[in-house]
């Protein structure tokens, strides 16, 4: 029987729909937290040690959340993904696919220079200057968000809308990120998940905000739609910015109908993805990681049935896209 090592601090819902995916296809797998790994640089041992994998290394990790810390803690774990790699260990996302979109500023720069279309972004130290930009912005007219260069679910995101906002306009360790603020088309707030499994847009949804945060972790409902080439073709293209193995692509349709790259998550959550789509995410990844990258397949049961990926969202303007399971959705 295969091994899989699942990195998180909290396997809760996602942990179990992955190891009951894992487990389908003939893999056991244990949850464990970067925070325990360690190098250990001795001849004739194991150069990683990670729990429960002390004898021999995993057929694949996994990467279902990276704790935070200082910087010397993150660099290791970090560190200890990209060993993995290097040691031909399959690492779903990789480390290097963490690090282009925990960043915000990378993960902005990456989707710009790839020609994708993201709201005007200011990534900078200088308080004055961030300030003075902040100031422009809402004299013509624009409200702006400042979020912390790292971080996911809104935490410290602010909008700012006023000249007396700027009072609390805060770093992130020193540095500004600015971004102009995108009404999106109808009434209140809303946005779209599009969730990418090697190059495929799988499954979609729209959240509609309480307020202008979107995050379901805010408190935001998630709706079934339809998913369209235009939607699909974008969230594929910024998923391949970052060179992401799968992501959740977040999506705003601006008044104008235009399309425009809010964030590109390498460790999203599905929960909610799930609670509004007949596909099975856990098993689509689970599928993905085995036959693409470990290139064992173990399939025993049907954990990704033909009825789930038959159901999958319908693309509509008679468009296709290239499916990686052997069908055209």
């Amino acid at each position: 029987m295969g091994k899989i090592a699942i990195f998180t601090d909290d396997p809760g819902w996602h942990g179990k729909q992955l190891q009951l995916a894992f487990a389908g296809y003939g893999y056991a797998s244990t949850y464990a937290s970067l925070t325990e790994c360690r190098l250990r640089i001795a001849a004739g041992s194991l150069p990683l040690l990670i729990p429960g994998f002390e004898e021999s290394l995993p057929d694949a990790v996994f990467v279902r959340g990276v704790p935070g810390g200082s910087l010397e803690e993150v660099v290791l774990y970090l560190d200890i993904l990209h060993a993995l790699k290097i040691l031909g260990i399959p690492v779903y996302n990789d480390g290097q696919a963490i690090e282009r979109s925990v960043d915000k500023g990378m993960t902005s720069f990456l989707l710009h220079n790839a020609g994708l279309p993201t709201p005007l972004t200011w990534v900078l130290r200088n308080r004055e200057e961030a300030l003075a930009i902040a100031g422009q912005e809402l004299k013509n007219g624009h409200f702006l968000i400042s979020k912390p260069l790292f971080g996911s679910q809104g935490e410290g995101i602010r909008r700012v809308e006023k000249m007396t906002d700027l009072i609390w306009l805060t770093s992130s360790r020193g540095v500004y990120y600015l971004q102009r603020f995108v009404d999106c088309a109808g009434e209140g707030f809303s946005d779209h998940r599009v969730f990418v499994i090697n190059g495929l847009a799988v499954a979609a949804m729209q959240r509609r905000g309480k307020f202008w945060l979107n995050n379901v972790a805010r408190g935001a409902s998630c709706e079934p739609i339809t998913l369209n080439t235009g939607l699909a073709d974008l969230a594929v293209k910024s998923a391949a910015a970052l060179n992401m193995d799968y992501a959740g692509v977040d999506i705003i349709e601006d008044r104008a109908g235009r399309y425009t790259v809010i964030e590109v998550n390498s460790i999203p959550a599905w929960k909610g993805l799930q609670s509004v789509c007949e596909v099975n995410i856990a098993g689509l990844l689970v599928d993905d990681l085995i036959n693409r990258r470990i290139h064992k397949p173990r399939f025993i049961n049907n954990a990704v049935d033909e009825k789930s990926l038959s159901n999958n969202a319908e693309i509509i303007d008679n468009g296709s896209i290239p499916n990686p399971f052997g069908r055209t959705l």
